[in-house]
C-alpha cells in the first residue's frame, strides 16, 4: 500500500510508493534511453496486451484497437478507502493512498505521439479524458483527478510507447488549492478569461487563437518556452466542456507540440491538464500547461520556489509563431 506523508513545512502531502522503484527504468543511468531493457518486449504495443492488467477501456476499429486505458501496474495510488489523516507523534502525519492509478495508451503506434496525430484522433484523446475523469468523480474517495503525459526520460517517461496517466487523489494536491486561492481572490471576474483577453489585445504572447482555445506563453512564465492553453468558454471542470471544445482543446495541444518541435527538435516535456476539483463549485476555469523540459531545475529553483526564466515569452512566441501551424 502507498502512504501519503505531510510535509509539515509546506503543508503539502508526499507519497512514499517503495514499489515503484522495482521499475526497470528507475535509477538507469541518466545517459541510457527510455527503455532500461531494449530488448524487453514494449508491454503497450499491439500483440503484447498480456504484458498489461486487464484493459478498463477499449476503442477499436475493424478489429484493432486505437486507445487503451489500463491499470497502472505499479501504482502510487490505489484502493478505495476512505481519506483518514494519523498523527503519529507531534510532528509526523500520515495517510493511506488510496485512489486510482491508470495509464492511457493513446497510439498504438510505438514511435508515434501526440504531435502526429489528425485532428479526429487529438479530439479522441480529449474525449476519452473526459469519460475517465466521470468515472473517477464516481468513486467515492477521489477528490481529484490529474492527468499528465510526460514524453521523453527527462520528463519522466519510464517507456518511450507514447502514453498519458491519471491519477485520481484523495485530497486536493497544494498546486490546484494555490489555483483555486488565485481564482477566489481575483476581482475581475475569472483571472483566466481576464488573461485571455489581456494577452489578445497585446498579441506578443498569443502563440495562436482558434474558435475554441487560446495557446499563449504566459507572461509570468517560469521556464523557456512554457505554454498555457486556455478554453475560451468558462467551464470549471473539464468535464463541463462542450466535445466540440474538448475536440478543439486536442487539436490545440498537437498544434503546440508540432511547433515545439520546429524550433527545438524531439523535446522532452509534460503535459499536464488543471481542472476543478470533483463536485467543487466555485471559482475555477479548467486549462492546460506544456511545459518542455529544456533546462535543469537548481538549487535556486529548489530551495526558494522562484524560477529562473532565460527565455522571455514574448521572443518564445515569436519563434513559435514563425512555425506554427495554428497561428
Amino acid at each position: 500500500m502507498s502512504q501519503l506523508r505531510l510535509n509539515p513545512l509546506t503543508g503539502r502531502w508526499v507519497t512514499i510508493v517503495a514499489d515503484r522503484a522495482q521499475r526497470p527504468t528507475d535509477f538507469a543511468p541518466r545517459s541510457a534511453q527510455v527503455e532500461a531493457e531494449p530488448d524487453r518486449p514494449c508491454p503497450f504495443c499491439p500483440g503484447n496486451e498480456e504484458s498489461t492488467l486487464p484493459a478498463l477501456e477499449t476503442l477499436d476499429e475493424g478489429g484493432q484497437w486505437r486507445m487503451r486505458v489500463i491499470p497502472n501496474l505499479y501504482p502510487a495510488f490505489d484502493g478505495d478507502e476512505p481519506f483518514a489523516v494519523h498523527h503519529l507523534g507531534p510532528v509526523h502525519v500520515e495517510a493511506e493512498a488510496s485512489g486510482i492509478h491508470e495509464v492511457f495508451v493513446y497510439t498504438p503506434r510505438h514511435d508515434g505521439g501526440a504531435h502526429l496525430a489528425t485532428d479526429e484522433q487529438a479530439g479522441e484523446v480529449m474525449l476519452l479524458l473526459k469519460r475517465r475523469l466521470q468515472q473517477h468523480a464516481a468513486s467515492s474517495n477521489v477528490r481529484y483527478t490529474q492527468a499528465i503525459i510526460n514524453h521523453g526520460r527527462e520528463a519522466g517517461a519510464s517507456l518511450a510507447h507514447p502514453h498519458g496517466q491519471l491519477l485520481g487523489l484523495p485530497f486536493v494536491p497544494g498546486e490546484i488549492l494555490e489555483e483555486q486561492r488565485a481564482f477566489s481572490r481575483f476581482d475581475g471576474g475569472c483571472i483566466l478569461c481576464a488573461t485571455v483577453e489581456a494577452e489578445l489585445a497585446a498579441a506578443t504572447r498569443v502563440l495562436f487563437a482558434t474558435e475554441h482555445v487560446v495557446a499563449i506563453s504566459p507572461f509570468w512564465a517560469g521556464t523557456p518556452y512554457e505554454l498555457l492553453l486556455v478554453p475560451r468558454d468558462h467551464d470549471l471542470h473539464l468535464t463541463d466542456s462542450s466535445d466540440d471544445v474538448l475536440r478543439g482543446m486536442g487539436v490545440a495541444i498537437r498544434d503546440a507540440l508540432l511547433a515545439l518541435r520546429e524550433v527545438h527538435g524531439d523535446v522532452a516535456y509534460n503535459l499536464v491538464f488543471h481542472t476543478a476539483p470533483h463536485h467543487y463549485n466555485g471559482a475555477y476555469h479548467w486549462h492546460v500547461h506544456l511545459f518542455p523540459k529544456l533546462v535543469t531545475t537548481a538549487g535556486f529553483e529548489r530551495g526558494t520556489g522562484v524560477m529562473i526564466n532565460i527565455v522571455p515569452p514574448e521572443l518564445a512566441t515569436e519563434q513559435l509563431r514563425k512555425v506554427s501551424v495554428g497561428a
